[in-house]
């Protein structure tokens, strides 16, 4: 953006003329402390843990309101594109664009890169920059808010939101209210940033009537964003336009160059620009607010019995209080024991203190030390077409569960070191083995032998679901060369 844009953006805000907000959703977070149900390759963002939506599905429906909203611009790890891209499909929201970080960076990398790409079709836009994995329960109240955020960025503020704290909490960053801003919707400048205090501030905080929760969400100019981080965090700015400038379309998302985005500093936007610069501005707000960063906040949220307890799953509860019990998976009994977090999946139980539930992300920082997949995926893994889920692994064999949407197919493909064998359940498979196309119906099986180039596909209206049986000396995921596919992972 040239600084005749920005000088002619900054002055219609200051004017006063203010557009609907770009909202930027941020879905880049792995969800670590929330281990076992969330997993780095399934994070917690696309997972339903309040309610019937995902996490990333409320957030983009927190934003529909056209009167107030443009079509939000999201930005993803490119693990994640497809599931992101059909989940808030499925609640009726089309992106405007859907950009693909190659790399973890950080949210400064990310929102420069977000300014750049709103600021090409509008030099004027400003910006909402929300994460995709935080919990907002009051949305009128989060409307209002984005409503007075955005009078104070039309003065060319960079407008944070502040949560009024409902306790004292350590995890958090809290911002101190400084000097209201006139004319500017109940915005005040920020005096101080204060990142994870010990508790005694924390309580000191929240008994001063001064001190709000950081959100993590901006309501900000992208020109004076831009001007800012030219200013504070100018590698930041280089590598994201960079990055953008060398981008290229991979069927309906925009993928940045990996080799410049990898050169931007890892770090946050509030410690690159927010509080280095004068034009910090801050929106009290009391709307149901969580950034679900520990299971703690989810007994805090949860609809609790009279003995305080969350339960959620098939549990049995024996003279247990003030804990979150959750199981999606078997029968899951606690006998006696109070302020715990039992939560069990599939390949994972999780017993912690509901005091101490920040550290489990040293879990997974040991699963990972270890090689255990635990810490990267479940056993039912998700995939452009469809999921597999491992049933059962055995010397030299492994059972899995296939389901294939209607209409998709996996690529062409063959294995160097296992045989498979597919069972339908239901449905109809299309298979192609060795150039040769072969209709698999229900209760009919195909083999394809070691080496064979093979491929499944459903042609039909309904899911196709099958049993693969695999044989042979090596069964791991990577041991699959794709010859064509229709997702552009070959």
């Amino acid at each position: 953006m040239s600084l005749l844009q920005t000088e002619t953006a900054t002055a219609l805000l200051d004017a006063g003329a203010c557009p609907r907000l770009v909202p930027v959703i941020l879905s880049g977070g792995s969800g670590s402390r929330l281990w076992p149900l969330s997993r780095e390759r399934y994070p917690k963002q696309l997972l339903r843990l309040v309610g019937e939506n995902t996490l990333i599905q409320d957030t983009a429906l927190r934003v529909a309101d056209p009167a107030l909203f443009e079509a939000p611009l999201v930005l993803c790890h490119s693990e994640h594109r497809f599931t992101i891209a059909e989940q808030v499909q499925a609640v009726g929201i089309r992106p405007r664009s859907i950009i693909l970080e190659p790399c973890a960076r950080n949210t400064a990398a990310a929102v420069a890169v977000a300014a750049l790409a709103a600021g090409q079709t509008d030099p004027g836009a400003v910006l909402a920059v929300l994460p995709a994995d935080h919990v907002v329960l009051d949305r009128a109240a989060f409307h209002d808010a984005m409503r007075r955020a955005a009078r104070a960025a039309s003065l060319g503020y960079l407008t944070m939101l502040g949560i009024t704290p409902a306790r004292a909490e350590c995890g958090y960053g809290y911002l101190e209210q400084g000097e209201p801003i006139p004319d500017a919707g109940g915005a005040c400048q920020v005096r101080r940033f204060t990142e994870k205090p010990s508790r005694a501030v924390a309580e000191d905080y929240v008994g001063s009537g001064r001190h709000f929760w950081n959100s993590g969400m901006v309501v900000a100019p992208a020109a004076v964003l831009l001007e800012e981080l030219r200013r504070h965090a100018p590698a930041v700015l280089a590598a994201a336009q960079a990055a953008l400038e060398a981008a290229c379309r991979d069927l309906d998302f925009t993928r940045l160059d990996p080799v410049t985005f990898a050169t931007a500093p890892q770090v946050s936007l509030d410690y690159a620009v927010l509080e280095k610069t004068d034009r910090t501005a801050m929106v009290p707000a009391a709307m149901g607010w969580t950034d679900v960063g520990a299971w703690s906040a989810l007994w805090d949220i949860g609809a609790q019995d009279a003995d305080g307890n969350v339960a959620l799953g098939d549990v049995q509860l024996v003279d247990t209080r003030d804990s979150y019990i959750r199981s999606d998976d078997v029968l899951t009994a606690v006998v006696g024991l109070d302020n715990i977090v039992v939560v069990v999946t599939e390949d994972a139980v999780l017993v912690a203190d509901k005091g101490r539930v920040q550290e489990v992300k040293q879990v997974t920082e040991r699963l990972r030390a270890l090689g255990r997949g635990e810490a990267m995926e479940h056993r039912r893994v998700y995939r452009p077409w469809g999921f597999y889920q491992s049933v059962h692994l055995g010397e030299r064999f492994q059972v899995k569960r296939l389901t294939v949407k209607p209409g998709c197919k996996l690529s062409l493909q063959k294995h160097y070191h296992r045989a498979e064998h597919w069972i339908v359940v239901n449905g109809t498979a299309l298979v192609t083995r060795d150039g040769e196309q072969i209709l698999v119906r229900e209760n009919e099986s195909v083999y394809l032998p070691l080496g064979t180039v093979h491929r499944l596909e459903n042609p039909g209206r309904l899911p196709l679901n099958l049993i693969e049986v695999q044989t042979g000396s090596y069964l791991g995921e990577d041991d699959i060369v794709r010859l064509e596919d229709s997702y552009n992972r070959v």
